[in-house]
């Protein structure tokens, strides 16, 4: 008698299992790392750390491996906490944007991540071969040629001498050197040793790959090509980048970590804590505003602007100016002040106006072709002689070019006023 199945009336639900999640190649767990400001001061207390460390019963050692232990109150006269407990973890495909100012901590973070110096205290745990450019020709030899420097790096990365043979054209290709390949390092431009130490990080196909400002130097266009090579090395490697750039971080980061003071600010998703810290650039880069003007001028408004965020595009300002008797107002000058620093850019112009009563001039200027930067505008109006001063407005309002530029020079750039 054939059997027969009867169809349950309960049902059942398949959750899906997520696939086990890949071990971190980079595990950084509270990490910290001192300096001293004294030269004289930072030997004495090398060696006094040195005898710390030889020492197994000391109370600042580490009884696992006789490693030294920093702790907050072992911060002696003119020391500083360069890294002061900093953690995050990264896996294949994952690629880590590090923000922060100048002096926060990134560069020593990325020297102790790859073994140039070790922590005062904490524990790095890295898995894999290592490719890094940190400082501009590090580990270059500067009496080897282009060619042999390759050799050594690549050694020191672990690869075979056949296998160097057989990367060698791939690299000098990337490296758009050419000729010069055979030439001594000390020779090569700054531009030159970022290509070939991009090159040779690269092309090795590490585990994990370190790049510290690496897209600064050189052209647009080997900028982009950096770009995709780091694109293309994530579906098998972590990435750890240090740019000033926004839109670099943007485009290749999946996370951000941002110090501050060797501190985490902030670690997590890239487009919230990169707006986050542009946001407090704009706080601590304040834009000082100074307006004085003549007698006969009784008020300076600033009815309407247009400001570029992007490199080669005008700026437009739209003033309003009320006079009480009328004034000759023949030249203007309209200058570009980078936040902090210097004037950048400056136009003057030869006009004539008669103002009396209320007065709407436009201004526009060209293209404005400086590197990324935060930057102010003060716009002077002037009599027939410069001494005749009618009204200036320092610090009008300011703009953030954001196009990945790093090059720019100081200019004279056109306005045109109507």
């Amino acid at each position: 008698m054939p059997m027969t199945i009867a169809p349950t009336t309960e049902r059942t639900s398949i959750m899906p299992i997520d696939p086990p999640q890949e071990d971190p190649l980079v595990v950084v767990s509270n990490v910290k790392k001192k300096f001293c400001r004294s030269l004289k001061k930072s030997l004495w207390y090398g060696m006094q750390d040195i005898a710390h460390e030889l020492n197994p019963f000391s109370r600042r050692t580490d009884r696992a491996d006789h490693s030294f232990v920093a702790e907050d109150s072992d911060l002696r006269a003119d020391e500083f906490w360069a890294v002061n407990d900093v953690s995050f973890e990264l896996r294949r495909g994952e690629c880590l944007g590090l923000i922060g100012h100048n002096g926060a901590g990134k560069t020593t973070l990325l020297k102790m991540l790859n073994g140039l110096i070790k922590p005062d205290s904490g524990r790095i745990e890295m898995t894999g071969r290592v490719g890094a450019l940190i400082a501009l020709g590090a580990g270059f030899n500067p009496i080897l040629s282009g060619r042999e420097n390759i050799h050594v790096n690549a050694s020191v990365l672990g690869l075979k001498k056949d296998e160097i043979e057989d990367k060698m054209e791939e690299i000098i290709d990337f490296a758009e050197i050419g000729e010069f390949i055979d030439a001594p390092v000390q020779s090569y431009s700054s531009g030159m040793q970022v290509r070939l130490g991009f090159a040779i990080a690269t092309t090795v196909k590490p585990d994990i790959l370190i790049l510290d400002e690496v897209l600064a130097v050189g052209d647009a266009a080997f900028r982009a090509k950096c770009e995709l090579a780091i694109s293309e090395l994530m579906d098998d490697a972590a990435v750890i980048l240090v740019s000033h750039n926004a839109l670099h971080i943007r485009r290749l980061c999946n996370r951000v970590l941002w110090l501050r003071r060797g501190q985490t600010e902030g670690l997590g998703p890239t487009d919230d804590y990169l707006d986050r810290y542009g946001t407090s650039l704009s706080e601590e880069k304040k834009i000082e505003q100074t307006l004085v003007y003549s007698d006969s001028v009784r008020r300076v408004d600033l009815i309407d602007s247009q400001v570029p965020n992007q490199f080669n595009q005008p700026l437009k300002l739209q003033i309003k100016i009320d006079a009480a008797e009328e004034i000759a107002i023949n030249n203007i000058v309209i200058g570009i002040h980078e936040v902090g620093v210097r004037q950048v850019a400056q136009s003057a112009m030869k006009v004539d106006y008669r103002v009396v009563g209320e007065r709407i001039l436009n201004f526009e200027t060209e293209g404005i072709r400086l590197k990324d930067g935060n930057y102010s505008v003060t716009i002077a109006m002037y009599g027939e002689q410069f001494s005749e001063l009618h009204a200036r407005w320092v610090g009008v309002l300011g703009f953030k070019l954001e196009s990945g530029i790093y090059g720019g020079t100081p200019y004279h750039f056109e306005s045109v006023v109507h």
